[in-house]
């Protein structure tokens, strides 16, 4: 079988799957782990796949984002600076992050002046962005974490995933921490060669 035969074939196998799943999963937040000690959160022009509506106190979680429970955060931590909100909802330049003990989600919530906060499928899902200083432990767990992944509306931990949770979309890591290590490694060559 040649290469464009296998090529058409893995093409068909994944649209059957979003397909069958019935959902679409367009990236909504990109996450930005460019700058050491740092994290920033950035909407995207894309559009949530299912409607959902949540508390404020509550929000979204980005699943499976840390490779250990209770990573990252490490509990609660507030943005340095940040106007990330749903599109619905306004600002209110505070959002936070949290990670539960037992959870390998990160959730932001906190981030709007209204209670209850929503999104519309086949609507902006998100708007704005959030910046957070993290320490060098925090900041390694960032990187170890996943490089994309689904974002459930109404959850703050992974057991809200099974209760009631909606998917509305998915999250990327830009660049990638492969990405990041590899211009590290880049940057020391170009180091080495000027000598």
């Amino acid at each position: 079988m040649n290469m464009n035969k296998i090529a058409m074939i893995a093409g068909i196998a994944v649209a059957a799957t979003g397909a069958a799943a019935g959902v679409a999963s367009e990236v909504l937040l990109e996450i930005d782990l460019s700058v050491t000690n740092q994290v920033t959160i950035s909407a995207t022009d894309g559009l949530a796949s299912q409607s959902a509506s949540a508390s404020n106190f509550t929000g979204f979680l980005l699943a499976d984002f840390f490779a250990t429970p209770g990573a990252g955060f490490g509990g609660v931590l507030g943005a340095d600076s940040g106007d990330l909100t749903t599109f619905n909802n306004p600002s209110d330049g505070t959002p936070s992050g949290f990670v539960g003990g037992s959870s390998v989600g990160l959730n932001i919530w906190s981030f709007s002046s209204d209670g209850t906060v929503d999104v519309d499928a086949g609507a902006q899902a998100f708007t704005g962005s959030a910046t957070w200083t993290l320490d060098a432990l925090q900041y390694a767990d960032f990187l170890a974490g996943a490089t994309s992944g689904d974002i459930y509306f109404g959850a703050d931990t992974d057991d809200d995933i099974g209760a009631g949770a909606i998917f509305i979309g998915t999250y990327s890591v830009v660049p990638a921490p492969s990405a990041l290590a590899l211009l590290g490694l880049g940057g020391m060559t170009a180091a080495r060669r000027r000598r």
